[in-house]
């Protein structure tokens, strides 16, 4: 199963103790970026365009240690950057899983390999690597070629090692729906514990502008690339709650919730959202409390919101709605190997 039962039963048991206090906004992931350099160039990618002096900085682990307890989440994704090239990052890890944290580390694949001696298979570790299709798609998206066959040789020998390994995949526009398919299909024949698969977002600062999907051309790619999923043809295992991916089809009618997914760096607290570049507050106190919330989402007319559907700000609104009485027999269907 992608998402683990004794994960989602966390979560869950999470999500109803802030209900019942009557937390309206509350963080289920925290975004923990402890560096933003890398390795890789990728023309997509909005968070490794900032000046030298803050490329060179990184968080200490007892900053990182210190932000995931101010906002109390269950679940810690680790991007960048790349997070390997922390020279710490083991110390990190092993200090959020003895919390029983579950962390997603973000890696391009590169540095996997060699890493694996720094850490020890738990279920709360799970290492979520970038890949964006097969050989060819992949190598173009990262403007490098062998990347690929490296990433891949990576999650093999982290698999043979007792790790779970998921990917995260970005779709943009003029992806080939058949071709993304083969790519499922691959992954599955890889043996990894889960797929995550998004939009790609218009960063601000990504070098590739032109390549972003629009709203409607979203759902239609989507609805294309599912189809055989949705037809029962294919079963694929997301590490998606499956009414995300009905809202990605077109079936759910989502607004995002920006404070679900928190982001902290050597900047401070990111204002919403993970996605943009409207300054930092010093403490998640002030990011919850003076932030005008509603600025953000497709309701609020903010035009740099009108396109976006990724995962970060509506995946935590598809786990509000797992709640809904009519939903929860489905969404514990897919812990439980349904669909």
């Amino acid at each position: 199963m992608a998402i683990q039962l004794q994960q989602a039963l966390d979560v869950g048991k999470y999500i109803v103790t802030k209900r019942l206090l009557g937390r309206k906004r509350f963080p289920l992931v925290l975004m923990l970026e402890p560096l933003f350099r890398c390795n890789l160039a990728c023309s997509g990618c909005g968070k490794i365009q900032h000046p030298t002096e803050i490329l060179k900085r990184q968080l200490t682990p007892e900053e990182c240690f210190a932000a995931v307890k101010e906002c109390g989440v269950p679940v810690v994704s680790i991007p960048g950057g790349e997070p390997l090239l922390h020279p710490q990052i083991d110390e990190i890890v092993k200090g959020l899983v003895a919390w029983r944290k579950y962390v997603y580390l973000c890696t391009n694949g590169l540095l996997l390999e060699k890493s694996l001696d720094k850490f020890q298979p738990s279920p709360y570790l799970t290492f979520s690597v970038h890949l964006d299709g097969l050989r060819e798609r992949h190598d173009q998206c990262v403007d490098r070629q062998g990347v690929f066959d490296k990433v891949v040789q990576a999650i093999r020998a982290a698999k043979a090692r007792g790790f779970r390994v998921t990917t995260n995949t970005t779709v943009f526009e003029g992806t080939d729906p058949k071709e993304i398919q083969e790519f499922f299909d691959f992954l599955a024949m890889l043996g990894i514990d889960g797929m995550m698969v998004s939009p790609g977002y218009s960063y601000e600062w990504a070098p590739d502008q032109e390549h972003f999907l629009k709203r409607e051309q979203t759902k239609a790619m989507f609805r294309e690339i599912l189809a055989p999923l949705k037809a029962g043809k294919k079963t694929w295992n997301f590490n998606h709650n499956p009414l995300f991916l009905d809202f990605l089809i077109g079936e759910k009618d989502y607004e995002c919730s920006p404070w679900g997914s928190p982001s902290y760096s050597v900047l401070g607290w990111q204002k919403p959202c993970y996605l943009l570049n409207e300054g930092h507050y010093s403490t998640f106190k002030e990011l919850l409390e003076e932030t005008n919330w509603d600025q953000y989402g497709r309701a609020s007319g903010n035009p740099k919101c009108a396109d976006c559907m990724v995962h970060c700000g509506y995946e935590p609104t598809a786990a509000m709605d797992a709640f809904q009485p009519q939903n929860m027999v489905r969404a514990m269907g897919s812990v439980l190997g349904g669909v």
